[in-house]
């Protein structure tokens, strides 16, 4: 009977799965690392992007790039505040990145990830500790580029943040939003293409504000009122006690219709007038109690004092009885 299922080729049976980037453990971590570099190690991503440029193939790319005659002037960035209005050219004032200055960096920090990508591609076949020193002396001058760049292009995102004006929006805020802006604009930014990276940035950060200004309407759409913590304190025990307190006056106004705590005429008409519990409006004081009975202040205050122990024990009475 012949087999109806596929015969098996020599192709079929040495056919390779497509393999899968196998992830970093603690085992690929050399121990000529210092901790130091360790720490940067782990932190190296598993593929990182970067923006091409022709100089990068060229053999003389790094002594260009990185090299003693690309020394670059980076302006210092050293003045902040929270709040828009206090910001003056006069104290703000600063130097400004030259363009070429700006492309050298931005050339650095991309043949920085240039490198930093071909080293991740060949660690991830073979391991081995000589690499992983490299990668971590790449990954640290491409933390170095970003971070001069960032550093000189920090007063574009005060700039744009003087200019927008969201309501119920900090200033704050704004900055915040822009600088996220920003590291994102130095990731895509292609120096090839002639253009001030200024003029990309700005860009990307106002509408990085507009996108802010989008959520925060939507948010205040769903939530008109400002958050207020007594809102959100329980009234459990408050409620629970408002209970308490009424079946405790409509238990003693049933001591008092029945007389189960045994209360003489003057007594039961003392405790009634006393605490409103007939009428139900506002209680008497000891001397307009005591013109209504004939007694004085003092006399008053002693029947009541007794009248309210008899209750007492008739309400333990009763609760216990239940």
């Amino acid at each position: 009977m012949a087999s109806t299922s596929e015969p098996c080729t020599v192709a079929s049976r040495h056919r390779k799965k497509p393999r899968r980037p196998r992830r970093r453990r603690e085992a690929d971590f050399p121990c000529s690392l210092s901790v130091e570099e360790r720490r940067l190690y782990k932190h190296i991503p598993e593929k990182i992007d970067y923006v091409a440029h022709p100089l990068f193939s060229s053999r003389d790319a790094e002594e260009r790039l990185l090299g003693p005659k690309a020394k670059v002037d980076v302006p210092k960035w050293t003045y902040f505040t929270e709040l828009a209005d206090d910001v003056s050219p006069e104290a703000a004032g600063r130097a400004v990145l030259k363009p070429e200055d700006e492309a050298t960096l931005f050339l650095r920090y991309n043949f920085a990830r240039y490198q930093l990508s071909k080293l991740i591609k060949a660690q991830r076949r073979r391991p081995t500790g000589a690499r992983a020193q490299k990668m971590v002396h790449w990954y640290r001058r491409a933390l170095k580029a970003r971070s001069d760049v960032v550093q000189a292009n920090m007063a574009l995102v005060l700039a744009m943040a003087k200019r927008t004006r969201i309501p119920s929006v900090e200033f704050g805020e704004l900055v915040s939003e822009g600088n996220m802006a920003l590291l994102r604009s130095v990731e895509k930014f292609d120096v090839s293409r002639g253009f001030k990276f200024s003029t990309y940035a700005c860009r990307a950060i106002l509408k990085s504000f507009n996108r802010l200004a989008t959520k925060t309407g939507r948010y205040r759409q769903r939530f008109p009122t400002e958050f207020d913590p007594e809102l959100e304190r329980s009234d459990y025990d408050v409620r629970k006690h408002e209970m308490q307190r009424e079946d405790s006056v409509e238990a003693l106004r049933e001591i008092l219709a029945y007389n189960r705590a045994r209360l003489s005429d003057v007594e039961r008409r003392i405790v009634m007038e006393r605490f409103a519990i007939r009428s139900r409006g506002k209680a008497r004081t000891l001397a307009e109690v005591g013109r209504m009975v004939g007694l004085t202040n003092e006399r008053v205050r002693q029947i009541q004092n007794l009248a309210l122990s008899k209750i007492r024990t008739a309400l333990d009475e009763q609760f216990l009885a239940i």
